[in-house]
This record gives C-alpha cells, sequence and structure tokens, in this order.
C-alpha cells in the first residue's frame, strides 16, 4: 500500500555496487522521509534496465556510461543524467599470473573479458597505451562474467579483466596479480572517469512531471552514499538481503568503491565541467573502438537542476 499522498517512483536496480545507494535509502527509509514510495524492479542485464527506462515501465536507473552513451548515439531524448552515485577503479582490473610484469609479457597470449564491457573498454585502452594490437598481439577472448574465474583457473585464458565480485575471485588466486585497473585508464588520469562509471538516469517525462519527487529523491539517495562513505559497516546488514555476499566481502565491497556525496554533484555535473568532458572523451573512444557509430553531444543529457 502506498502511504497517503506519498508519489511513487519506480527504480531500476540489481545486485551491482552501483544501485547500493537506492537500496540502502528504502531500507534506511530515507525515500519515505521525502513522501516517496519507491519500488524496487530487479533487471539481470544493463540492456532490459535501459529498455524499460526509455519504454516508461520505471522512471529512475543507475546505469553504466557506456550503455547510455549508446542510447544517446542513437538519439534517444527519453532520459537525463541527474547523478554520479560512486566510482569503482579499484574493483575492476586486469589480472595476470606470476611471471607477466607488463602489457608486453601478454603477446601471444590469450585475455578473456566481458565483450561491450567497462572491462572491455579497459583492455583495448591498455593495449592501446602500450603499442600493442587486439588480435594482432594479443587474443582477446569473449567471456560471459560469471564464467571468469573458472576460464582463468582452469587456464584457458593467460590473463582476465572483469569487475567486482569476479575481479575479487580472480584476484585471490593463487598466482594471480592486478597488473592495472581503472585508474590506469587513460580518461581516469585526466578527468577522472572510468571505463564504465556508473551513472543515475531518470525519464524526461518523469523529470518534467515531478521535479519536487526528483528533488527528493536525490536527496534521500545522497544520504545513503554519505552513510556508505563514513559508515560503511552500518550498511553491511542491509546491503547483504540485496547481494547475499557474505558480510566480510561486502564490507570490502562497500570499502573498494568511492561514494559521492551531494556537495560533489555540481561539479561533477556541471556541463562545462572535467567529468562531463571525460563522459565525452569516453563516448568518443567507444566510436574509435568500434562500439557506437557517432559520438553525441553528452551535455545535452546532463541536468544538474535537481539537485
Amino acid at each position: 500500500m502506498w502511504a497517503a499522498g506519498a508519489q511513487s517512483v519506480r527504480y531500476g536496480g540489481s545486485a551491482w555496487l552501483g544501485h547500493y545507494p537506492a537500496w540502502l535509502a528504502m531500507q534506511a527509509g530515507y525515500f519515505k522521509g521525502e513522501g516517496l514510495e519507491v519500488g524496487w524492479e530487479s533487471f539481470g542485464t544493463t540492456s532490459a534496465r535501459v529498455s524499460a527506462l526509455l519504454s516508461g515501465n520505471i522512471d529512475m536507473a543507475v546505469t553504466a556510461a557506456p550503455a547510455a552513451l549508446a542510447v544517446m548515439a542513437r538519439g534517444s531524448r527519453h532520459f537525463a543524467i541527474v547523478g554520479v552515485p560512486e566510482n569503482f577503479g579499484r574493483v575492476e582490473g586486469l589480472i595476470v599470473r606470476e611471471g607477466a610484469n607488463s602489457l608486453q609479457d601478454l603477446k601471444g597470449k590469450k585475455v578473456g573479458v566481458t565483450f561491450a564491457s567497462s572491462a572491455h573498454l579497459l583492455v583495448l585502452n591498455l593495449l592501446e597505451q602500450s603499442g600493442l594490437k587486439a588480435d594482432k598481439d594479443v587474443t582477446v577472448l569473449n567471456v560471459p562474467a560469471p564464467e571468469i574465474p573458472a576460464a582463468f583457473q582452469s587456464g584457458q585464458i593467460d590473463a582476465a579483466a572483469a569487475w567486482t565480485p569476479q575481479f575479487n575471485a580472480v584476484r585471490g588466486m593463487s598466482g594471480a596479480r592486478v597488473l592495472a585497473d581503472d585508474t590506469q585508464f587513460s580518461l581516469y588520469k585526466e578527468y577522472g572517469v572510468t571505463p564504465g562509471p556508473d551513472v543515475l538516469v531518470a525519464r524526461r517525462a518523469f523529470l518534467d512531471k515531478h521535479p519536487e519527487a526528483v528533488k527528493g529523491f536525490l536527496k534521500a539517495y545522497f544520504r545513503a552514499n554519505e552513510q556508505l562513505r563514513s559508515q560503511p559497516d552500518s550498511a553491511v546488514t542491509p546491503l547483504v538481503a540485496l547481494t547475499k555476499l557474505a558480510p566480510a566481502d561486502q564490507l570490502e565491497m562497500v570499502k573498494g568503491a568511492d561514494w559521492y556525496g551531494a556537495a560533489e554533484q555540481r561539479s561533477l555535473l556541471d556541463p562545462g565541467g572535467k567529468y562531463i568532458d571525460g563522459l565525452q572523451k569516453l563516448a568518443e573512444m567507444m566510436v574509435r573502438y568500434g562500439q557506437i557509430d557517432k559520438a553525441p553531444p553528452v551535455r545535452e543529457w546532463v541536468d544538474p537542476a535537481y539537485l
């Protein structure tokens, strides 16, 4: 039952860490405190979540920026970027076996990664930075994320690029070491943008019709981010209900990301600022790597008016 007079918001999520703030804000009653009834809809894939947003089945969601950029590249104006939840650059990366000390050591080797993912962009960018060519110098194989740990352990691949929890699983194997993480991504160094940064998006129709509800949502949402950042232990129990992780692993996940509070959002979403410039460069990189046809003018999809 909706509380009397409460505005309903349909949120699209999953167990990925980018959705922790919304889940935590629901469990802690932060949304209720803003007069909102937030409904949670789970999606197994980013593409399904984005489709639901575009078709009007959900109002707000977090999505990896490359998925949003792909939709922008097709000209869709149905949504806007209204926030940046976190940076998870330390829990995604390229893991190799002992003896491989540089990217040059991967010549003639097989790297497993999920194609069209942030980790795939990372691999292509690392190879480019090192003067190596995918499928000429290094064989890059498409491995679904859940299968990456087994493929690495069995020796089907010599190196693995993944994000958490697969990143943590492979990193913990005997003889495995992290060769590079997202902080070695070329755009991270200059713009603070990782290969697949999460963005909080909302349907434009919902933004236009319920601006006060969106402001309330963001207020509660970034309150949850402050909790994740300053009191990570307090977030473990509510999050385990979503992720089914062991408490110690859950705490490691929370601490592995840099959570952005309300105070950082204005500079992150400044249409002329460094971060949005970085997203623009990310779109141009996706064109260069053949993942989208053209780079959209990203700032036209950014709307900081609800902060």
